[in-house]
């Protein structure tokens, strides 16, 4: 009769857990949703056509031009006094839409707008944004975010009183429409030393 000893545990098969391990990896990278929308969402202008690079830089009449400074105490100038960060985006909007005809805001041109007919807009106007170099990121973006929100609510109070939508709900060929009406226009100024800092 033969002895009974201890039976050996066969070894467990290692072959399959790399590509177990890689199929997990690949899994949850798909399943993962990451967050890259951070940043500025701007349209950059298209480039200058060739003949129009010598020619000198066009000339803005001073009523059609905003400048709104940002200096390295985040302080907010617009035009020529101080303002808070809740204030500026209807200074903003004030300026671009000048509903009164102000003479010291921008000059009104008629244009033949599609869907809307002859209408007078503002098309010249220019937001000048310049920072200090001792600007603070959150200040920049702060007054970006203004700005933006001037020119989103302007063009949803026309597009709900014109299609009865917001803007961001409009077909392309409106959106180009109301486009016309309220152009953004925001020029950005390389950083400068105003404050020292």
């Amino acid at each position: 009769m033969a002895k009974k000893g201890k039976r050996k545990t066969p070894p467990i098969n290692a072959t399959s857990t790399a590509d177990i391990a890689f199929m997990l990896l690949i899994f949850f990278l798909i399943t993962t949703s990451m967050d890259t929308d951070k940043g500025l969402a701007r349209r950059l202008p298209p480039p200058v056509p060739k003949d129009q690079k010598d020619k000198a830089d066009v000339d803005i009449k001073k009523r059609n031009l905003l400048v709104v400074l940002v200096n390295s105490n985040n302080q907010i100038l617009c035009g020529d006094e101080f303002t808070d960060i809740k204030q500026l985006k209807d200074k903003v909007k004030d300026f671009v839409q000048n509903a009164n005809d102000d003479p010291h805001k921008p000059e009104k041109v008629e244009v033949d707008v599609p869907y809307f007919g002859k209408m007078m807009v503002t098309k010249n106007h220019i937001i000048s944004l310049q920072n200090d170099r001792g600007t603070s990121y959150q200040a920049y973006i702060d007054v970006q975010n203004e700005l933006a929100k001037a020119y989103n609510e302007l063009r949803d109070d026309v597009s709900r009183r014109k299609f009865g939508k917001a803007f961001m709900d409009l077909d392309e060929e409106q959106q180009a429409a109301v486009q016309q009406i309220y152009p953004q226009k925001i020029s950005e100024a390389e950083p400068k030393n105003y404050g020292g800092k």
